[in-house]
């Protein structure tokens, strides 16, 4: 279990997808970048290829926890995690908002 405390330690913030492509030699991966209303957009590398192609995802706006060390994923740098649900074909769905937002709005 986590406390009130943890969770607040969580910033999560809307990105909009501003562009998306598979990377090379992986059939799970997909390397983002990402409006958050920032001075340049993040890259973030995802998981989610196997459920979506990229051509799909650009433009539209997610959840991501924008917060998150950086990591080096296949030797490409992430900076964030896009929050999604489920964990195979059958209950995979990405969140998004009912309307346009304010890139980087936050998530309470």
């Amino acid at each position: 279990m986590v406390t009130i405390d943890d969770f607040k330690k969580l910033e999560i913030r809307i990105g909009t997808v501003v562009s998306a492509e598979k990377v090379s030699d992986t059939d799970k991966l997909l390397k983002l970048s990402v409006d958050f209303g920032e001075e340049a957009p993040r890259q973030i590398v995802s998981g989610i290829a196997e459920y979506v192609a990229p051509e799909e995802i650009i433009g539209l706006q997610f959840p991501f926890v924008a917060n998150l060390e950086s990591r080096s994923i296949r030797g490409i740098e992430s900076q964030g995690m896009i929050l999604a649900l489920g964990s195979d074909k059958n209950s995979f769905s990405l969140i998004s908002p009912r309307r346009q937002v304010t890139p980087g709005s936050l998530i309470r």
